[in-house]
């Protein structure tokens, strides 16, 4: 038996898995199809109709797909909080049947009064649960029995949001349990249901995606090209917020459009079942790499971290010992965040200049909750290092990879092409 393996390329994405043609007529549904990651998936599974018939994008609201669904996607509307018989109703009333799903649904709590943003653990645990369990209860309801289930988690598995993890993060570590995390309630019920049903499973987790749709919150890219955007127009320097220790971190990435193909390959290859695997770009990323090319973007100056220690303020991880399991906690140092910048008057009145220079359908930053959109970009500027293991998934036949640098510049442009940042490089100076 040969154990050749032929790849492919399409645009920046490189070692992409090539399917036989025999492998056709698919039916798959993919969940929060509005979202970051469903929003890619679709779009990944839309390449191939042949392969893939029928595509059910089950979300409150229709993907936003420039030129519309594609005409082998359906979208039906669908509350996973609403109960497990109403949802069933739906599906059976509209004929879903499904030899695949990708689980996407996610609801990002309120957090608690002046905390982080995922603070209200117990609450998070609650809702994303509920989720996923009426969802699933209502397939063998509506008579839909999938050969398996994809559940995208990410990298708050390794317990980075609560402080330093061992490095580099491999899929085997144990669970972190210095406060709940409902990744893993959702793991339990997940491969209870499977097991009880006869479907096999996987889980995905990706690091900081990288994906451009409406919504900004939890986005990584969208606050870069504001920051980027303003730079520009103010006619400033593109400063680095946080210290050396940062700038040289090594981080890694997830493309939404990446994670989509990987994902497909996970559920379509036989020895995968019932595996969790790693979802990263396969590419070496600092901030310290990026930062010049991003200013080269946008045709500005930009700075390094300064080298004195009183121009920066501290915040020190609360859990001793942290996630690693051992040894101190971490201090993280900041000359400021994107949080504080956001607010800052000259900042606003700018960004509310571009939006009416290039007709942007976004907020001004006034209505925005900043704290949430761009205090999710500060946890990686601002954070430790985070190097999850590819090791797993490439022994298994995986070879995909992108440029993190490379997807970055792509997702902002395809925010400029959804009218919430200028053009890369586009914004007006000030006069």
């Amino acid at each position: 038996m040969s154990n050749q393996q032929v790849v492919q390329s399409r645009g920046i994405y490189h070692g992409l898995p090539v399917y036989p043609s025999s492998l056709k007529g698919l039916t798959a549904i993919i969940t929060g199809a509005n979202g970051i990651s469903g929003n890619y998936m679709l779009r990944v599974l839309a390449q191939d109709p042949s392969r893939w018939s029928k595509i059910y994008c089950l979300s409150r609201r229709p993907p936003a797909i420039p030129d519309g669904l594609p005409k082998n996607a359906e979208h039906i509307s669908l509350d996973f909080l609403k109960s497990k018989e109403e949802i069933a109703q739906v599906l059976k009333e509209k004929g879903v049947k499904a030899d695949y799903v990708f689980f996407y649904s996610y609801v990002q709590v309120k957090p608690k009064e002046g905390q982080g943003l995922w603070s209200d653990a117990d609450e998070m645990c609650r809702v994303n649960l509920a989720l996923l369990q009426n969802f699933c209860e209502a397939l063998p309801i509506a008579d839909i029995q999938p050969k398996r289930i994809m559940l995208q988690t990410g990298a708050k598995n390794y317990g980075i949001h609560l402080g330093p993890a061992a490095i580099p993060q491999e899929e085997h570590f144990p669970r972190v349990t210095l406060e709940p995390n409902f990744y893993y309630p959702q793991e339990d019920f997940l491969f209870s249901f499977c097991k009880t049903h006869n479907i096999s499973w996987n889980v995905c987790m990706p690091s900081f995606i990288c994906g451009a749709v409406p919504d900004a919150a939890m986005n990584w890219v969208f606050p870069l090209g504001v920051y980027a955007s303003v730079t520009q127009y103010l006619n400033a320097v593109l400063e680095f917020p946080s210290d050396l220790t940062a700038w040289e971190n090594t981080h890694v990435g997830s493309s939404s459009m990446l994670n989509g193909y990987m994902e497909e390959w996970a559920v379509l290859t036989e020895g995968t079942a019932d595996e969790k695997f790693n979802t990263v770009d396969s590419s070496p990323f600092t901030w310290g790499g990026f930062w010049p090319k991003f200013a080269r973007w946008y045709g500005v100056e930009f700075g390094r971290p300064s080298l004195k220690d009183e121009d920066y303020k501290e915040v020190t991880t609360r859990f001793e010992p942290p996630p690693r399991g051992w040894g101190p906690p971490a201090t993280y140092r900041s000359r400021f965040t994107l949080v504080e910048w956001a607010r800052r008057p000259e900042v606003q009145d700018a960004w509310s200049a571009l939006i009416k220079a290039h007709n942007l359908q976004v907020a001004p930053l006034q209505e925005m909750d900043i704290d949430r959109i761009f205090g999710f970009t500060d946890g990686s500027l601002i954070g430790g290092p985070l190097d999850m293991s590819m090791n797993k998934a490439r022994k298994m036949g995986w070879h995909g990879f992108v440029d993190t640098n490379e997807c970055i510049k792509e997702v902002l442009g395809e925010f400029a092409q959804l009218k919430m940042i200028p053009p890369v490089g586009g914004a007006k100076a000030k006069a």
